[in-house]
């Protein structure tokens, strides 16, 4: 009868109905349609495979070979030469058919500090693999559990708008009998486009994160599901110290190593690198005034038909061969050039300090900062999962009364539209504790990097896992 009186109306509330229905067939549909993968090959695929971990790498190659070249100055270089020709008239040259010969340092000032600058070199290197590694493992980890907290808000989204489309059908209903207003209905629907909006807006959000994840691991970018139980609790982590030892100064006149702190791999780099333009510098400030001591020998093989036994009688059958060893020692006394370099290395070897000492200022800052920020999502985190929890005992609570038929003494009978309104706030401060939680998980995986435990946080990734149904509450996370 109703159905009848109200054509268009119906015909809304069957549109309404006939999306909702749409909506949850495609979220479980899509699940086991999507490719799943766990957390832990997420970040392992982006780590072996990101360009600028294999650049690192390279960087690293490079940095071995200039350590190796600065030590083969003192492994004799062997070559061997053959001349064949015919001079007419006076020789030109040593008539030489064929010569080998061998030269190496053997003692140089500068050469010792060439060594160090190419082993702090390698320091540096090594440690801006690991720095690679780490902000590809962050940048992984913290787009792995911004998609899957992003999901699991699609899913509560999707029975939140249930419940909105089923309270529309109740209050219209209510006001066929006289019971409601227009006015509740109009909120209602008002309420339900909100909630379309929040999942096309979401909707966008999963496919930038699946995106921007597919890349990272090297995927076909497409439907992607993850594994909730697959991320790893994460860490105490402990307060950092607010001091910084700003007297952790490179002297170029003392070259020494520096004390060791609680510094992230890129700021170990950096030190390092400064370390290795000390180094350079210091050797090429001893250049002048000091000896360099070379060894050398040579033996060659002389030809009879260019003319020498005519201009030099002594030369004859028995001096073909010809063998010379020594020693060169070699002192410089002035020297513009090699002046000029060392002042250009001492430049950038107080120029790499500064931006050492800048990089450790900028990481302690940005790690009091995360500290604090983590602190403050954790206790929205807290208060999120309260309301959340809060709110199911409430709809417990009416469940219960309207099972058993009896209502509060002290108050009115309750509905089933109280239940749909208690359904709704329940699935709305759900989808709050998700995206508090989540805010709190990438801070402190940011948080993880900076204080040089991410490697071991992802290590135990496999053993620990926390399993959490998207529909019950769960847990506030560490």
């Amino acid at each position: 009868m109703e159905q009848n009186c109200h054509p268009e109306r119906s015909a809304a509330e069957s549109k309404d109905l006939r999306l909702a229905l749409s909506l949850l067939c495609c979220c479980f549909a899509a699940a086991p349609a999507s490719a799943q993968i766990s957390f832990t090959s997420a970040v392992g695929l982006a780590v072996s495979g990101s360009p600028r971990v294999r650049m690192a790498q390279a960087d690293l190659d490079k940095a071995r070979a200039s350590l190796a070249e600065a030590h083969d100055v003192y492994r004799p270089e062997v070559s061997g030469i053959m001349d064949l020709g015919y001079s007419y008239g006076a020789p030109l040259g040593e008539p030489t058919l064929f010569s080998f010969s061998a030269h190496s340092l053997v003692f140089n000032y500068s050469q010792k500090d060439y060594i160090r600058a190419a082993t702090s070199g390698l320091a540096a290197a090594n440690s801006s693999l690991d720095e690679a590694r780490n902000e590809v493992a962050e940048d992984a980890a913290v787009t792995y559990v911004a998609l899957d907290s992003d999901q699991q808000r699609r899913a509560a989204l999707v029975e939140e708008y249930g419940h909105v489309n089923q309270l529309a059908k109740i209050i219209q209903d209510r006001i066929d009998l006289g019971q409601d207003t227009q006015l509740e209905l109009l909120q209602a629907r008002r309420t339900a486009a909100q909630i379309r909006l929040q999942m096309l807006q979401l909707d966008d959000q999963i496919a930038s994160y699946r995106s921007h994840l597919a890349q990272l691991d090297g995927l076909p970018d497409g439907p992607m599901a993850t594994e909730s139980s697959s991320v790893p609790a994460l860490p105490e982590i402990p307060p950092p110290s607010p001091q910084i030892d700003r007297s952790l100064t490179l002297s170029i006149a003392s070259p020494g190593p520096l004390e060791p702190m609680a510094d992230t791999p890129g700021v170990a780099a950096a030190f390092a690198n400064a370390r290795a333009k000390q180094q350079q510098a210091f050797g090429d400030s001893r250049y002048l005034y000091r000896p360099q001591i070379a060894a050398f020998a040579q033996y060659s093989r002389f030809s009879t038909f260019n003319n020498y036994g005519t201009y030099y009688p002594a030369f004859n059958v028995n001096t073909l061969n010809a063998i010379g060893i020594g020693i060169q020692i070699t002192m410089p006394f002035y020297d513009r050039l090699h002046q000029d370099r060392a002042e250009e290395s001492r430049a950038d070897a107080r120029h790499a300090e500064q931006e050492a000492l800048n990089a450790r200022s900028q990481m302690f800052e940005g790690r009091a900062k995360l500290q604090h920020a983590s602190a403050e999502l954790a206790a929205q985190a807290e208060l999120a999962s309260l309301d959340q929890q809060i709110a199911q005992q409430q709809l417990d609570a009416i469940l219960t009364q309207l099972q058993s038929g009896t209502g509060d003494a002290a108050g009115p009978q309750l509905t089933p539209k109280d239940e749909q309104n208690a359904r709704i706030q329940e699935r709305q401060h759900y989808i709050d504790y998700l995206s508090a939680r989540s805010n709190l998980r990438q801070a402190e995986i940011r948080l993880l990097r900076l204080t040089g435990q991410l490697e071991l946080w992802l290590k135990s990734a496999a053993a620990a896992r926390s399993p959490a149904s998207p529909g019950t509450p769960a847990p506030t996370p560490r």
